[in-house]
This record gives structure tokens, C-alpha cells and sequence, in this order.
């Protein structure tokens, strides 16, 4: 085992988990707000993948504009979501959002199943992202490298403008409390809209990455990481940006070294891996890694 070797898992680690972390943000950020657990948001992550493979081999739309359009795409489904099943069963008790949004990803899913079938489809990029960048040992895609440096930069962004932007105070102020935040001015409901369409936008672009990295997508792609995505989000600290995305990569990296690192007969225990690796951080971190030990609201 080369110091190379390691060196290569280590960027797939950030590769992965940069994809995670994109998808974890979701999760915080609208737990955050609504308190609610949107098992629905690995859906939006296959949303992204196919909008990316309709922008790319139907329309033939350049790479950046194809970003775009599942940005768009992204942020445009988590709005309806929120609007369909979300917004009308606002105030009721957690469990009903929790079982609403199971029922939200299993229609999705069978839709999905129904119209385009589950037929997996080869994700190809354009010739320009397959090639090759090496330095020394290391070898890796201009793919990969952009992967990672446009998960960095989305996740910058986000950060300066929740924290330095208008809206973003407003929705601070939402998550904090619902009451105060309207007796101030705020209009409660597109705060909420707000939250959804920004982390569905990033679970979406996800989508557009692990197509892009693994070359092949299908309807139901989103269920395993989207799961995960929730297990970082859980490991960071649930209704925190930043935990989620230092959960994303601590999860990415982890089940990479896992797999890369270990004898090649415990590949197959992968995903229990990542479940364990939950179990452990929340026995010595009961609120994940940055999460607040309180979270009430009035």
C-alpha cells in the first residue's frame, strides 16, 4: 500500500463527499426551519441526474448552461413539494411530516419507475471533463476536480449568503421562531420556500455529479445516498450547514478509506460501515458534531 494509494483514496473521499455534503445541506437546512426530516430530498438528487442527462443528450445544452438548468430544475421541485405536501399539514405533529415524506419519495419514485422505467441510462460528460490531470502518481479527471472545487465554492456561497444576506437573517430568524420572525416583518411561508428550493438546488446538482463521476444513473439512484446524505447530516449536527457539510466529508472519507484500506473481503460492508460510524459519533456526541444541545421554539 503506496503512499500514492492513499493519496487517490483520499481525493475520491473528498469526491464523495463533497456529493454528500451537497445532498446533508438539505436535510440541515430544512429540518432547520421546519423541523422536518425530508426523506423525499434523495428523490431530488435522481431529479438532478435526469434533468442533467435531458439538458445534455436531448437539448444538447453546453455543460455550464446544463448546471444551470438543474439548479433550476432542483430548486423549482423542492417548491412544489413544499407547496403539494408540506405546506398544507403545517402545525401538525412531526410524525405526520416524517410519514408524509416517506409517502412523497415512494410516489416520486414509482412515477419515475412508470414513465421513463427502471432502466439504467449511461451518463456520459463532455469529452473535455474525461481527461486526465496527473501529478506525479496522482491521477484523477478534470471531472473530479471539478466536483469538488464547485461543491466548495456552492457551499461558500451558501454560507456567506445565510449569514450576510437579508433573506438569509430572515430565514435565521425563522428557524429560531416562527412567531417573532412574523411579528418583524417576515413572511413565513417563502422563507420556508426559500429553504426548500436552495437545498433541493444543491441535492440536485448532486444528482448531476454522481452521474457525471460514476457514468450511469436510474430512477432510483437517490434512495442509498440519499440516506447516507441523512446519516452525515445526523453526524453533523441536524439543523446546522456547517455540520452537515463537515458530516459529509467525514462520512465520504470514511467509507472511501474503509473500503480502500481494508482487506478487499470487507468491501461488501460498506454501508454498515457508515451506519456504524453514526452509532459511534452519537455515543460520544449525542447532537453530532457541531449540533446545539437545545433546540426549542416558541
Amino acid at each position: 500500500m503506496t503512499g500514492s494509494y492513499i493519496l487517490a483514496q483520499l481525493v475520491n473521499g473528498l469526491i464523495l463527499g463533497s456529493m454528500y455534503a451537497l445532498i446533508a445541506i438539505g436535510f440541515s437546512m430544512i429540518y432547520g426551519i421546519v423541523r422536518l426530516i425530508n426523506f423525499a430530498h434523495g428523490d431530488i438528487f435522481t431529479i438532478g441526474a435526469f434533468a442533467t442527462l435531458a439538458s445534455l443528450a436531448l437539448v444538447h445544452a453546453p455543460f455550464p448552461l446544463a448546471v444551470a438548468i438543474v439548479l433550476a430544475a432542483g430548486a423549482l421541485a423542492g417548491v412544489i413539494i413544499e407547496r403539494a405536501a408540506f405546506r398544507p399539514m403545517r402545525g401538525a405533529p412531526q410524525v405526520t411530516g416524517f410519514i408524509a415524506s416517506l409517502a412523497v419519495a415512494i410516489i416520486l419514485e414509482n412515477l419515475a419507475v412508470l414513465t421513463i422505467t427502471a432502466q439504467p441510462r449511461t451518463f456520459t460528460v463532455p469529452a473535455y471533463l474525461g481527461q486526465l490531470i496527473t501529478f506525479g502518481d496522482l491521477s484523477f479527471r478534470v471531472i473530479d476536480a471539478v466536483i469538488v472545487v464547485f461543491a466548495i465554492v456552492l457551499m461558500i456561497a451558501l454560507v456567506c449568503f445565510v449569514r450576510f444576506t437579508r433573506v438569509g437573517v430572515a430565514m435565521r430568524a425563522t428557524a429560531e421562531n416562527y412567531d417573532v420572525a412574523r411579528l418583524m416583518g417576515i413572511n413565513i411561508d417563502r422563507m420556508i420556500s426559500m429553504a426548500f428550493a436552495i437545498g433541493s438546488a444543491l441535492a440536485a446538482t448532486a444528482g448531476l455529479m454522481w452521474g457525471s463521476k460514476y457514468g450511469q444513473i436510474s430512477p432510483l439512484m437517490g434512495l442509498l445516498p440519499g440516506l447516507k446524505a441523512f446519516v452525515a447530516a445526523v453526524i453533523g449536527g441536524v439543523g446546522s450547514i456547517t455540520g452537515a457539510m463537515l458530516g459529509g466529508y467525514v462520512l465520504g472519507l470514511s467509507e472511501v478509506l474503509f473500503v480502500g484500506l481494508l482487506p478487499p473481503e470487507f468491501s461488501g460492508y460498506r454501508n454498515a460501515f457508515v451506519f456504524g460510524t453514526l452509532i459511534l459519533v452519537l455515543l460520544v456526541m449525542p447532537n453530532g458534531l457541531l449540533g446545539r444541545s437545545t433546540e426549542t421554539r416558541a
